[in-house]
């Protein structure tokens, strides 16, 4: 049985973080050439131009795996096809530690400044925010094609492994969803996310201790 309240905090913190991460897909893309991004209409903060609705609905039945609808990208258009192409893997893992840092940065200067010893939606809105977007970044980093992991992994691969490592796509969804209904994916994420957790708290209480 679904938890309404949790609901209620996490689709909206979901919903934006999912939606940076695709953008930051595109707009990469763009900056190294590509204009089918923008031809596709993904370069834009829009939320409805992300949302998958088979990704939706794998999210509200696993309660722990979900995507949103993948921006299309052309690698012809690269100078570099490899190269540019992890980095526009990258960059949506990336915009969620950016994410998952501005979200903990106010949750930190929020508590300095306030004295009540109640927590407000707000914080509790901030805390999750943060974890949403660490959980997203380490598992896009997983070297499970389609993860992103995987297209930054294939450019220091051997030339002649690289084909064969990207066709497991094939079953990369399956093995995801294998690891996410036993447990295993919560075993491989929970230790590195809460070791990522005490880190960024860490570094944003800095400025007001």
């Amino acid at each position: 049985m679904l938890d309404l309240v949790f609901w209620l905090f996490f689709a909206p913190v979901l919903l934006i973080s999912l939606t940076v991460h695709e953008f930051s897909h595109g707009f990469v893309a763009w900056l190294c050439g590509d204009p089918t991004p923008k031809y596709a209409g993904r370069l834009t903060l829009n939320p409805l131009k992300h949302l998958d609705l088979l990704g939706t609905l794998t999210l509200f039945l696993t309660q722990a795996i979900g995507w949103a609808k993948p921006v299309p990208v052309n690698p012809n258009y690269f100078r570099n096809p490899w190269r540019d192409m992890a980095l526009v893997a990258v960059a949506g893992p990336l915009s969620n530690l950016i994410l998952a840092f501005l979200f903990a940065f106010t949750l930190q200067a929020l508590e300095a400044f306030n004295s009540s010893p109640s927590i407000s939606p707000f914080q509790k809105l901030l805390y999750l925010g943060t974890r949403v977007n660490l959980a997203l970044a380490i598992f896009n980093l997983l070297p499970i094609p389609p993860l992103d992991g995987s297209k930054v992994i294939v450019k220091y691969l051997p030339r002649e492994y690289r084909y064969n490592y990207l066709r497991l796509e094939m079953i990369g969804f399956l093995i995801i969803l294998f690891l996410a209904l036993t447990g295993l994916l919560h075993l491989i994420i929970n230790p590195i996310l809460s070791l990522l957790m005490n880190i960024i708290f860490y570094l944003t209480s800095l400025p007001f201790s």
